[in-house]
């Protein structure tokens, strides 16, 4: 009787259809570690931060990469894999050529535009193994060039894949979080409680990080960021490195 009375309230449950589901199954995928760009050889500047003694501890690294995370990514790279979704809905290629080209020249360090480039590459590498059919306008786009931004190929991805826009935009937000919040653990370093504790506050900041990119139009995009300018800047002659930037 117990079984029965249970099967009878949750039975509700089952009405979830393969289709529905199939979406978020392709946006974990794009937002997990195990997504073969090496997005984890690479600190942005934090391995550098903890160098000079800027984080030490749990409440700077949650300052460190909260800020970025809304007056950084938020104000250009957020918006700008949005628009890019755009582009991609409506094959608009000269748009896509525009907003990697801008990204691209963004990058303030070397090291920034070598790590947007390898993952790039690594992504596009990714599609033609995938075998995926809908990915084909994405390789026709990127096929031609020697070097393709992350973000451009990503949200070529998202919307190859059907994913809604704002979910896609937390999904990235989350994957770049949480691969900063790993940087942490291992430079500071940091115990795995702390990790979490920094994720859940890091998370509580993506939705109105992303509701805020969508409202902000191209002329105030902003990726003016100068201590991330300079702790790459000098995390590229840094004496001992666990990380490519």
């Amino acid at each position: 009787m117990a079984l029965h009375g249970f099967h009878g309230r949750y039975s509700g449950t089952r009405t979830l259809s393969a289709a529905s589901l199939l979406p978020l199954a392709r946006l974990l995928q794009l937002a997990s570690p195990a997504l073969p760009v090496g997005a984890y050889t690479y600190s942005q500047g934090l391995e550098w931060a903890v160098q000079c003694g800027t984080v030490s501890d749990e409440a700077s690294a949650g300052q460190w990469i909260g800020d970025f995370l809304e007056l950084g990514l938020g104000r250009f790279e957020l918006p700008l894999l949005a628009a890019a979704l755009t582009a991609w809905q409506t094959q608009d290629t000269t748009r896509l050529d525009a907003l990697d080209a801008l990204f691209l020249a963004s990058r303030e360090a070397a090291e920034l535009r070598a790590e947007t480039v390898q993952m790039g590459f690594s992504l596009r590498r990714l599609a033609r193994e995938l075998g995926d059919p809908c990915l084909e306008p994405l390789l026709a786009w990127s096929a031609p060039r020697t070097e393709v931004s992350f973000p451009l190929l990503w949200a070529g991805f998202a919307r190859a894949w059907a994913l809604e826009e704002g979910a896609a935009l937390a999904a990235y937000l989350w994957s770049w979080a949480e691969n900063q919040v790993i940087a942490a653990l291992k430079a500071v370093p940091l115990g795995q409680a702390a990790g979490q504790r920094l994720l859940a506050g890091l998370g509580a900041r993506i939705p109105q990080t992303v509701a805020a990119a969508l409202a902000l139009p191209p002329a105030s995009w902003c990726n003016t960021a100068p201590a991330l300018a300079i702790a790459s800047c000098r995390h590229e002659t840094q004496y001992s490195r666990l990380f490519r930037s």
